[in-house]
């Protein structure tokens, strides 16, 4: 008889980014913090591929379950009304009802559902799901550079739901929060409520243009984002009024510009910087005490947060 390999357990994240790849391991514990047990960066040598092959190698990379995530421009969530159908048949419903919501055809076209939590307390209403929609030939080359390296992907993933996933860590009695992170060429707001994701809004924000601004521009930004922000807010508590949201949790930036101090000094709820000590464990990768490694690997450590174990 052929041994199984052992499994690592939780998920092992891979980012490719365009000069190096970043991997996270985090394992989750039926109590306790969950524990960052690798946050790591290498270089790329020749292609993803490549890459991907050497590390497989030397990380052992088979005894993982890994996921990866989708660029935010590969991707877009649509809010549907949910089918009246059963809930195996929601996927294939929702495929229909989005099939003049794409500018392909829905043949090319992947789709999953992310379900919108009810107020239970409300009159019953219209059910509403998020659909998320991608081009097919976008996830086969997401996929083809694992598939190359012969690493095994089980799960592949959005940005707004790996943030969701750090948000979650920081909910306390019933209450959501909102979370603004800055990435390459965004910021994602999100807003979450018992680990699901309510409201996702994308936008366009370099975090080089906001470090490097002087400081008379840097002040414009920060109006811009505030603006936005509290825009988000009201529309949220036009939306989800039964949801109620105890701050905002701004994510770690490489160095202090100040913003945390601007946003609560205009924005109608406590603002609180996120340190991930606070919420998880990384014994092994003191490295992450530092905001600018925290900011850095956020998506990546979002995206290992996953919940639940794929079958080993």
């Amino acid at each position: 008889m052929l041994l199984k390999k052992k499994r690592q357990p939780g998920w092992l994240a891979l980012t490719l980014n365009e000069d190096h790849i970043d991997l996270v391991h985090v394992k989750r514990a039926a109590h306790g913090k969950p524990e960052i047990a690798l946050c790591d960066s290498y270089r790329k040598e020749g292609s993803d591929a490549a890459t991907l092959a050497r590390l497989r190698k030397e990380l052992k990379l088979d005894q993982y379950r890994c996921t990866t995530l989708l660029k935010s421009s590969d991707y877009q969530i649509h809010p549907v009304d949910a089918p009246n159908v059963p809930a195996a048949e929601m996927k294939a419903a929702v495929r229909w009802r989005v099939k003049d919501m794409i500018d392909y055809p829905l043949d090319a076209a992947t789709v999953d559902v992310l379900d919108i939590p009810d107020d239970q307390d409300a009159p019953a209403r219209n059910h509403s799901v998020y659909a998320v929609t991608a081009r097919n030939s976008v996830i086969e080359s997401c996929i083809k550079p694992f598939n190359e390296a012969q690493v095994a992907l089980e799960a592949i993933d959005i940005p707004d739901l790996a943030q969701r996933n750090i948000a979650a860590l920081f909910e306390r009695e019933e209450r959501g929060v909102a979370m603004l992170a800055f990435y390459a060429d965004e910021m994602i707001l999100t807003f979450t409520r018992g680990g699901e994701l309510y409201l996702s809004r994308r936008i366009e924000s370099p975090l080089a243009q906001l470090l490097q601004a002087d400081a008379g521009r840097r002040n414009q930004h920060f109006e811009r984002i505030a603006l936005e922000v509290q825009r988000s807010f009201d529309h949220f508590n036009d939306q989800y009024s039964h949801v109620p949201i105890a701050k905002l949790l701004l994510a770690p930036l490489p160095q202090d510009i100040g913003l945390q101090q601007y946003l609560a000094s205009n924005i109608d709820v406590p603002v609180e910087t996120v340190d991930l000590g606070t919420v998880m464990d990384f014994p092994d990768v003191p490295e992450l005490e530092h905001p600018a490694r925290q900011s850095q690997c956020l998506q990546t450590i979002g995206a290992a947060l996953r919940a639940g174990e794929a079958p080993a």
